[in-house]
């Protein structure tokens, strides 16, 4: 298999791909079938800049909106999410399991590799947009739900292309520092950045054409659900794909790589400076293995940083201000929008301070900030170990498998209670520059809750991480999970029939209690801290109960 490159990549990455478009057509069906009981007359009513906002036009089914909900959000996110993983992987991971000298040992030169790795990029992102594509259709047909005004098809491509821009941007910078981490975080930074800016630029007067220098905007700024293909935004999204294409061939043919993970961490960098040596000595202890938590640290230190970075000054700083620069015609509009709606994009009354607060930070980008770095964290604990075969060595140290666990998750919750800490000194920081005059209390309280959410699913993708050993069922397994409990919270209030039903999932005990004005619901937060234990506690069993794998 490694004689065909191509094909092993694929080999390796198409049950990811599978499992994560397949999700997002069940979800579509549901979403789907949930819109379609609800009245028309909340479209009818809908102020036409928010229907430009949702991607749905005025005569539309009421269905329908279900497309351009999930497609033009989440499944746009997970598309990127995995070429993301995919591009930061074709190098950087290569060196870091040691495997690099293997694939070079065969005829093959680096060029050759890294195009390999690009057609399989090109080949998976392409199937996963034509099964969305396709099942669109079929689900409509199923539930015999009307179509009206929508490309589809458009929507798609555009799709395709702006998950391989992101994913060659991860490539290029996997193959010129071959550090996978930096990597898949600068360009999930890049993307939670350029989301952010062409979401909320456009209402700021004056500041509308800045949006054209973040890429997002090349993907759906110009609607393409509602117009159809913008060939000049698919071009400019061709030319930085060919401009990373360039880039990582360059880089990768001009560094030299290792053949196993000899990188620098923080820890390192820390023992080497005289000043810090003592303290970070005796937290690491004299054998570097008896502080497992602080070694898990520091193979994360890439991403808790820049997703750190991006909460607190993009999502909690910047926000503060652009409240004051707001239009007050765009505040008056949520007067007329649904408040279930509403709710289901995660905001209430913008034209509140907590309100703009819930909708641009808490109500999205706060959990997805968090479980980024919770699943990142919990799926590599144990499966990470052993994919690298490096299980072995830890536990031949005189280390019970249930210290391991519990040293992994500790790191986990580190690595959260960091995250959610940036996103509080974050949002404060913007309330006073603001002048908003937000209670430092509930904004404490609101950024427990969203990391204990984020444990939650930090904490599933271990125990799936301690049942299987494989990080790919982990990642996926949480975040489709993640992904339906969201969405059932979102969609079910919108039917009184299945109203309750919303409790069932982790997300109703973070915002339904609004925090940000009532202040931390301790009782909510006690259910949320005793599923992370529980899930916690159920990965100790299973490890233990497992044979582990000492083999790729």
């Amino acid at each position: 298999m490694l004689a065909n490159i191509f094909t092993k990549t694929i080999r390796d990455r198409w049950l990811g791909v599978a499992i994560a478009t397949g999700s997002l057509a069940l979800l579509l069906l549901f979403a789907m079938s949930m819109y379609r009981n609800l009245d028309l007359g909340i479209y009818a009513n809908m102020p036409e800049a928010f229907r430009a906002i949702l991607g749905v036009p005025a005569e539309a089914d009421v269905g329908s909106l279900a497309i351009g909900v999930l497609f033009s959000s989440y499944g746009a996110w997970v598309l990127v999410g995995l070429m993301i993983a995919a591009g930061s992987a074709s190098i950087a991971s290569e060196e870091r399991k040691g495997t690099i000298g293997l694939l070079l040992g065969n005829p093959k030169s680096r060029t050759n590799v890294l195009v390999s790795k690009a057609a399989s990029m090109v080949l998976l992102t392409g199937l996963a947009a034509a099964f969305l594509w396709g099942s669109t259709y079929l689900v409509s047909g199923v539930l015999d739900v009307e179509i009206t005004g929508m490309a589809v098809g458009a929507l798609s491509l555009h799709m395709f292309v702006n998950a391989l821009f992101y994913g060659f941007l991860a490539m290029a910078i996997g193959a010129w520092t071959g550090n996978r981490g930096t990597a898949a975080g600068a360009t999930a930074g890049l993307m939670f950045v350029s989301i952010f800016a062409v979401g909320l630029l456009p209402f700021i007067e004056g500041w509308e054409n800045v949006t054209k220098a973040f890429p997002w905007y090349y993907f759906n700024g110009s609607e393409p659900l509602i117009n159809g293909i913008n060939w000049g935004h698919i071009g400019v999204l061709f030319t930085g794909i060919a401009l990373f294409v360039i880039a990582a061939v360059i880089g990768v043919n001009r560094r030299d790589l290792r053949g196993q993970n000899v990188g620098i961490t923080l820890l390192d960098r820390l023992r080497s400076n005289p000043m810090t040596q003592r303290v970070v000595n005796r937290l690491a202890g004299s054998v570097r293995v008896s502080r497992i938590w602080i070694k898990t640290l520091s193979e994360h230190q890439a991403l808790l940083i820049i997703t750190g970075f991006v909460m607190f000054l993009v999502m909690g700083v910047m926000i503060g201000p652009m409240f004051n620069m707001m239009p007050a015609e765009l505040m008056d509009m949520t007067a007329d929008f649904p408040e279930a709606l509403l709710a289901a994009f995660g905001g209430g009354d913008v034209s509140t301070p907590e309100g703009w607060y819930q909708l641009e930070t808490f109500g999205l980008m706060a959990p997805i900030a968090l479980m980024v770095v919770t699943i990142a964290v919990g799926a590599r604990a144990l499966a990470g170990e052993e994919e690298r075969r490096t299980m072995g060595l830890l536990l031949a140290n005189p280390i019970k498998r249930s210290k391991v666990v519990i040293e992994k998750a500790w790191a986990m919750v580190i690595c959260a209670i960091t995250v959610g800490f940036a996103t509080f000194a974050g949002v404060a920081a913007g309330s006073l520059l603001g002048g908003l005059g937000m209670d430092i209390g509930n904004i404490a309280g609101t950024c427990l809750l969203v990391t204990l959410l984020g444990l939650v699913f930090g904490a599933l993708a271990l125990a799936l991480s301690a049942a299987m050993g494989r990080g790919k069922v982990a990642v996926f397994g949480s975040i489709g999970t993640a992904t339906v409990f969201y969405l059932a919270a979102s969609l079910l209030p919108l039917s009184e029939s299945v109203a309750g039903y919303a409790k069932w999932s982790p997300y109703y005990y973070y915002l339904s209690s609004d925090p940000l004005l009532t202040g931390m619901d301790w009782g909510h937060g006690a259910i949320l801290a005793g599923l992370t234990l529980g899930l916690v506690v159920l990965s100790v069993v299973l490890f233990q109960r497992r044979d582990l794998r000492q083999v790729g």
